[in-house]
């Protein structure tokens, strides 16, 4: 009787550790997947936006008539606290906490976006960067060794103008 008790408590212990192991497998995947389908959205925006402002760690788009996702200013922001932050998107030129949530689980909400703006040669980009982790590391360490998955890009506002050499 005490060797099936042992042999039963190692595999308790198996089954336990295996199912804290799918739970933490399913909550990251969650949280990239979000984060994919949020970079999906932001980027079909900005290639329509004709017009980009960042208020960090907002980021105001001008839509002109005839995008798909509506036109106006539409205000893409991160808010939260600590380690843990949300990506939301409004309608209009303020964005809060009762926005709709499209990205949970960022790490931080410094750098996310940056404009860079429109030249001679060149149209107007926006920078992306989701830093995603749904059990972040103590915040005394370095960010970049935080966060477990990362997405980076680099946005052209294909709507946008080059400006005339000289007033640039």
């Amino acid at each position: 009787m005490a060797i099936l008790g042992i042999v039963l408590s190692g595999f308790t212990g198996v089954f336990v550790s295996s199912t804290a192991a799918q739970v933490d497998l399913t909550n990251r995947f969650g949280a990239q997947q979000e984060a994919r389908l949020a970079l999906d959205r932001i980027r079909r925006e900005v290639h329509c936006a004709s017009a980009a402002t960042l208020s960090a760690p907002n980021l105001l788009l001008t839509l002109p008539v005839g995008c798909p996702t509506g036109s106006g200013s539409v205000t893409w922001c991160v808010l939260g606290s600590g380690s843990r932050y949300t990506l939301r998107r409004a309608a209009g030129a303020t964005c809060n906490a009762t926005s709709p949530v499209i990205a949970d689980y960022l790490t931080t909400s410094v750098g996310v976006f940056a404009v860079v703006p429109q030249s001679p040669t060149s149209l107007a980009k926006v920078d992306v960067d989701f830093k995603v982790d749904v059990k972040p590391a103590s915040s005394g360490q370095p960010e970049d060794t935080i966060a477990r998955y990362r997405l980076t890009d680099g946005l052209v506002l294909r709507n946008s103008s080059r400006c005339d050499p000289g007033t640039c």
